[in-house]
C-alpha cells in the first residue's frame, strides 16, 4: 500500500539524526576494536617490570654481553592496556642475546571473554613477528586481528630496553 499522506519534516529529521547517532555509536564500538593502539605514550597503559632469576647474566653466572646497546638475559613485564569493556593486562618475557631477541613468552591474563580471544590470537602469533628482531626494533601494531593488546605488549617492550639497557 502506497501511503499518501506526507510525514511531518520534523519527525523524518529526528529519525535521520537518531539513525545516524546510532550508526556511529556502534561504528565506535567496532572500530575501536581494530584501531591501532598507540605505544607506550597512552595514559592507560601502564608497566611495571622485573629481569628475570639470572637476567643479565650467562650460564656461569658471570655478567652477559656489554658490545651491544642491551645486557644479555631474560626480562618481564606487565603491560596494561585500555580495551572498551576495561582494561587488561599482559605479561611479556623476553630473552635478548647480542641485543637480539632469541625468546617471547606473553602471558594473557584476560578479564573478559572477548579478551581472551584476543590474547589468544596475539600470543599465538607474536614469536614469528619478534625472535630475531633487535630488541630496539621490537614493535607491533596488530598481531593475528588483534592491536589493543599490542598497545600493553609495546608498553612492556619498552620496559624491558630500559631494563636491559646495557
Amino acid at each position: 500500500m502506497i501511503r499518501t499522506t506526507a510525514v511531518p519534516r520534523s519527525l523524518r529529521v529526528t529519525a535521520a539524526a537518531a539513525s545516524v547517532a546510532g550508526l556511529a555509536l556502534l561504528a565506535g564500538c567496532s572500530g575501536q576494536a581494530d584501531a591501532e593502539q598507540p605505544a607506550a605514550d597512552d595514559a592507560a597503559s601502564s608497566t611495571t617490570a622485573t629481569p628475570s632469576a639470572g637476567a643479565g647474566t650467562d650460564s656461569s653466572g658471570t655478567t652477559g654481553s656489554t658490545d651491544g646497546a642491551y645486557t644479555d638475559g631474560s626480562y618481564t613485564a606487565e603491560g596494561t592496556y585500555q580495551t572498551p569493556e576495561g582494561p587488561e593486562t599482559i605479561t611479556v618475557t623476553l630473552t635478548v642475546a647480542s641485543d637480539v631477541v632469541t625468546e617471547v613468552e606473553v602471558v594473557g591474563e584476560p578479564t573478559r571473554r572477548e579478551s581472551k580471544q584476543y590474547q589468544s590470537q596475539f600470543i599465538g602469533g607474536i614469536d614469528e613477528l619478534v625472535v630475531g628482531k633487535d630488541l630496539a626494533d621490537v614493535s607491533v601494531d596488530r598481531v593475528a586481528g588483534s592491536s589493543l593488546t599490542s598497545g600493553g605488549f609495546n608498553a612492556a617492550v619498552e620496559e624491558i630496553r630500559t631494563d636491559a639497557a646495557a
